[in-house]
């Protein structure tokens, strides 16, 4: 499905028009109203049509649980090249998965491609769970540092660190005080630091994000990564009633960035999560940040994992147009 980015005078903000969508409903127009209408009417319509076209940016996460052996997307070169042949916005990358080396040459390679190919780096998916003993922690904070050098290097303006389930009052004061460390490190560099809930309710969000208390740290809201999610591991769908849509409803406000876990979704529609009812919360949250494709069915799907990739980049496509 190819899109056009257009941009609007100096701002940075793109905006996609997908064609397929727009010739259609302009089709639509004038099979069903005929002639029988003059042109300022006509224009009136194409306006509108243009104006619903705005969508939120579409993405590709450079790693998945997929089925195909030996894997389809082995490399972030592949990677790069799948979200430049779905005409996709941007692309996440993770930090210990499908790169060659840290090498500031490879690095420059990889950024070069991707200016290359239109798209944006997202974000670099760092360490998680903050938990352990000081030499851990220590560790952990260091290696996010590193991280935060990469991704300045790669021109991603974030990094996706964890939060866990920690009950122990004093064990969250200790992850509160990593994170301060790394986003006072994050912000002398121009980076922000985005908080992914893996796992975590909304309450553990909303109160981690303000116990750090740091302009420049964000929540990197997952779709499919709530306590107790069923989809989880590819453990079935959510039904209709569970936490995890007031979940997302409680924290979309805080999201900055949005990895959309996709499971199930051969028949063109994902079957674990509800994206008719998610993207619409998001949109009336005033969300306006990418959505990225993040597949981890591994062998739910009838289709290759390729095929799956488009698909969920499609849905997510359409429902942002719908409903922007």
């Amino acid at each position: 499905m190819y899109s056009i980015k257009i941009g609007i005078g100096h701002r940075s903000n793109f905006f996609i028009l997908n064609l397929k969508y727009f010739f259609s409903q302009v089709l639509q127009i004038i099979f069903l109203r005929g002639c029988n209408f003059h042109l300022s009417q006509f224009l009136h319509h194409i306006v509108n049509l243009v104006t619903k076209g705005v969508c939120m940016k579409i993405g590709l996460y450079a790693s998945m649980f997929g089925k195909d052996k030996p894997p389809t997307l082995d490399s972030i070169e592949s990677y790069i090249t799948c979200a430049y042949k779905l005409r996709l916005d941007l692309i996440d990358f993770r930090r210990d998965r499908g790169f060659d080396s840290k090498d500031p040459a490879y690095l420059f390679e990889t950024k070069i491609n991707c200016i290359r190919k239109g798209l944006s780096v997202g974000y670099l998916a760092s360490i998680g769970h903050f938990s352990g003993s000081d030499d851990d922690l220590s560790e952990k904070v260091a290696s996010a540092k590193e991280d935060v050098d990469v991704a300045l290097f790669l021109g991603a303006p974030m990094i996706r660190i964890f939060s866990g389930m920690l009950s122990d009052r004093k064990e969250q004061l200790r992850e509160i005080k990593c994170f301060q460390e790394i986003a006072d490190y994050a912000a002398t560099k121009g980076i922000t630091v985005g908080l992914q809930n893996h796992p975590s309710t909304g309450d553990d969000v909303i109160r981690i994000i303000q116990e750090t208390d740091r302009p420049n740290f964000t929540f990197l809201l997952d779709t499919g990564q709530w306590l107790d999610a069923p989809m989880y591991n590819n453990g079935g769908a959510a039904p209709a009633d569970h936490p995890l849509y007031h979940y997302i409803a409680q924290t979309a406000s805080y999201a900055s960035h949005v990895r959309a876990k996709f499971f199930k979704v051969d028949t063109g529609q994902e079957e674990y999560l509800d994206y008719e009812r998610i993207v619409p919360t998001l949109v009336d949250a005033g969300f306006n940040g990418p959505l990225t494709v993040v597949f981890e069915g591994r062998d739910a799907n009838t289709c290759s994992d390729l095929d799956v990739i488009e698909l969920a980049a499609t849905e997510l496509r359409e429902l942002s147009i719908r409903y922007s």
